[in-house]
C-alpha cells in the first residue's frame, strides 16, 4: 500500500518581525535555565580568577 505525502500548511499573518519576535521569545524561554547555568558558571569562574588574582 502507497503511503501518502503529509502536507502542512501555516497561515501566519503576521509580519516577518513579529514572527521574528516571538520565535525569539519562545526560544530564549525554553533556554532559560541553560543560560542562567552558564551565566552562573561565568560569575563564579571570574570570582576565583579575582581571588587568585589578589593573592
Amino acid at each position: 500500500m502507497k503511503r501518502q505525502k503529509l502536507n502542512y500548511r501555516f497561515h501566519n499573518p503576521n509580519t516577518a518581525e513579529v514572527t521574528a519576535d516571538y520565535i525569539l521569545k519562545v526560544f530564549i524561554e525554553a533556554n532559560m535555565k541553560k543560560v542562567e547555568r552558564a551565566m552562573q558558571e561565568a560569575a563564579n569562574k571570574s570570582a576565583e580568577e579575582d581571588k587568585q588574582s589578589e593573592k
